[in-house]
């Protein structure tokens, strides 16, 4: 489904690399997006770019998707880093993970059909998108931002709302911080069902369905320690899911809780120096 609407915030200015929101005053832009400019992320050799949400929303279409049950994925292709909001959908409303960087009335409009917006949530800041813009489009619905990770906010707002460790947003919807990608980096916990984690690149899904990896910047290809990566496995260890979606639509349907415990472990083994014979 295509949703060609018109964009809520046609002046609102975003990085052109990755999506996220600054505002609409020019003057106050900095000479390089912080947020590309680190490690993790990257400016592009033609250099720095802005852009604003009517210029993105005149070279693209916000595409919705159902992925399962209760659940959609909203993408922008083109758009920032290009990831996939997840809209997850519960008993007591809705939760949007990951937001994308353009923000069209159509897409509002199909939000807003599922039911109440419980909450707009980050996995981290390379996902921080036009958060700010889908509140204020949805009536200000609050914005979480893990605190370890507020630095990089570039847009502030009263919906933006701190929180830090285990946060619960409904009975069966809860936010876990693993840190690693970025010390806030979170993930959440659907339990009805199968059980669904939304990871971002918290962890990432990889193409074989089957396993998962984890960086501190995938782009840059820098690994995280194994002291870390067996951190994050014994945090999300206690939490029983069978699919767990990273922030492309890229996913693992089954048994996904093993397949996290598998690929941490062999993670760990890989650094060690394990398996340095097979090289």
């Amino acid at each position: 489904m295509n949703t060609p609407g018109t964009p809520t915030e046609p002046d609102l200015i975003s990085c052109l690399t990755c999506g996220v929101e600054y505002g609409t005053d020019v003057s106050a832009l900095p000479a390089v997006c912080p947020i590309c400019a680190d490690e993790r992320q990257y400016v592009p050799a033609s250099g720095q770019q802005w852009t604003t949400q009517a210029e993105l929303a005149g070279r693209t279409e916000v595409r919705i998707a159902e992925l399962g049950s209760g659940q959609w994925g909203v993408t922008a292709a083109g758009v920032g880093i290009g990831q996939t909001m997840q809209v997850l959908r519960t008993a007591a409303g809705t939760l949007l993970w990951d937001p994308i960087g353009l923000v069209e009335s159509a897409a509002v409009e199909f939000v807003r059909s599922l039911g109440p917006v419980l909450a707009i949530v980050p996995s981290h800041p390379h996902m921080y998108g036009a958060q700010v813009a889908w509140s204020r489009a949805l009536g200000g619905v609050p914005v979480l931002v893990n605190t370890a990770d507020d630095e990089w906010v570039q847009r502030r707002d009263p919906a933006l709302t701190a929180w830090s460790g285990e946060h619960r947003i409904a009975d069966e919807l809860t936010m876990y911080t693993l840190g690693g990608h970025f010390p806030g980096s979170a993930v959440a916990h659907r339990t009805s069902g199968d059980g669904v984690v939304l990871a971002g690149d918290t962890i990432m899904a990889n193409p074989d369905r089957r396993t998962v990896s984890f960086e501190r910047s995938y782009p840059n290809r820098i690994p995280l320690s194994g002291a870390v990566v067996a951190r994050m496995a014994r945090t999300i260890a206690p939490l029983r899911f069978g699919q767990l979606w990273s922030n492309f639509g890229n996913a693992i349907t089954s048994d996904a809780d093993a397949a996290v415990q598998r690929s941490a472990e062999r993670h760990v083994q890989w650094v060690k120096g394990t398996f340095d014979a097979l090289t």
